[in-house]
């Protein structure tokens, strides 16, 4: 089963919270981050992007960086921007978009679960980010950024939640791009000890929504103390990391969609006669079409949309795999026609965020700078919780997750 544990969370004054709160740091570039950041010296991008506090051109990947991540992190501590609560608690931190909320209770997952498959993945990490994370970790002695996990849901854990979620919120904002931020304490130890009893007995599963490389980079940063610690218990707070765990249902995910530099040396008539062979293809014309179900895309090229819908045979929905339309589109499509067979690693191909509209897409082939475009269906909750159960991978830039959590609002020392 899951274990998770209440911890002392640094966390800023109510008054700051807003200025601090910033985007993960994986979502924007450093140029970016400096120019979201200025004017700001409380925005969490000096800790989590602290390039934008070194000369114009450091390799965000330099030691210096990692150092003036920990020193601006220790001056916010020393200068009280952010503090530690007084005794282990957990939090409910809820985010509304659309009209949409979401709850998750803020916890610390187990490195052990991680290590034992009790927190399930469905992505594979690159080597280059672990280690960057690690890093980052290992130097600040902090997890400056919480994990995205979901988990089964649980009425008792929904009735605990609405009860705290009732109260007046510790934190109430809107961010800079619509999307409202909520937070509450739970500070009462039989509420605590009933909510880590519920995940001990009850919660087989926690899963990775997004974050693998910051999950992957705390477990191994805490197997690593385990091993180099002589006088280790198993109780230290290097065993555990930052994790908002959020109930499936809850959850929406986008589209990730894909991006094409050429056609193969195919002619626009070539490539759509091509298609023919496994998709029935729907002329839609100048207005832009979404796909509306599974095996169902949309695609753009030489200034109209289409609707391609896979032919039956060609699919395999017993597959977990397999019937993922990403899956369907590198196979009868990007593999064959386009010869592109490495995702990871093929120049030719980009992904672009559902979040972006397909006017995205249209964007970046009118312009010239892409041929194509393929809008996909996006992929279920069911369908990521039972592909990371057969410990199965998804192929990569699958699934897109929105709203993306907000850093800074709650940080987990290892010491």
């Amino acid at each position: 089963m899951t274990k998770i544990k209440a911890f002392r969370g640094f966390r800023p004054a109510k008054d700051l919270a807003d200025k601090i709160a910033s985007r993960p740091y994986d979502v924007l570039t450093s140029e970016e981050a400096l120019a979201e950041s200025a004017g700001n010296p409380y925005s969490f991008y000096h800790i989590i992007k602290s390039e934008i506090d070194l000369p114009p051109g450091t390799d965000p990947y330099s030691p210096a960086v990692y150092e003036q991540a920990k020193k601006t992190l220790y001056r916010f501590i020393d200068e009280g921007i952010l503090t530690q609560d007084a005794s282990p608690c957990f939090y409910i931190y809820a985010q509304t978009m659309w009209g949409r909320t979401q709850y998750g209770l803020v916890a610390c997952a187990s490195v052990s679960d991680y290590m034992d498959n009790v927190i399930k993945k469905h992505e594979l990490t690159r080597p280059e980010k672990e280690i960057d994370r690690k890093t980052h970790i290992q130097v600040t002695r902090f997890n400056t950024e919480p994990v995205f996990f979901a988990y089964r849901d649980h009425q008792e854990i929904d009735r605990i939640v609405r009860k705290y979620t009732g109260n007046t919120p510790v934190y109430d904002f809107e961010a800079v791009d619509g999307i409202w931020h909520q937070f509450w304490v739970i500070a009462e130890p039989d509420i605590i000890a009933r909510i880590e009893e519920i995940f001990e007995k009850e919660i087989l599963n926690t899963y990775i929504a997004d974050g693998h490389h910051r999950t992957a980079a705390a477990a191994h940063v805490g197997e690593e103390k385990r091993k180099t610690s002589k006088d280790h218990t198993g109780n230290e707070e290097y065993n555990y990391f930052l994790a908002v765990h959020f109930p499936a249902s809850q959850l929406a995910i986008f589209d990730y969609n894909r991006v094409v530099k050429d056609l193969n040396g195919h002619t626009v008539e070539q490539f759509l006669r091509k298609l023919e062979d496994v998709f029935e293809i729907v002329l839609i014309g100048e207005h832009e079409y979404k796909p509306q179900q599974f095996h169902e895309f949309s695609l753009y090229v030489d200034g109209k949309w289409y609707a391609l819908k896979a032919r039956e045979g060609y699919y395999d929905d017993h597959d977990p795999i397999g019937c993922l339309d990403v899956t369907i589109l590198s196979r009868l499509v990007f593999e064959p026609i386009l010869n592109i067979r490495d995702l990871r690693n093929s120049h030719r191909v980009d992904f672009v965020g559902g979040i972006r509209g397909l006017k995205a897409l249209k964007s970046r082939v009118d312009s010239g700078e892409m041929a194509a475009a393929f809008a996909m269906y996006p992929v279920s909750m069911d369908q990521l919780i039972h592909i990371a159960d057969t410990n199965n991978i998804m192929p990569p830039k699958v699934t897109w997750f929105e709203p993306k959590l907000r850093s800074g609002l709650i940080l987990h020392s290892l010491k």
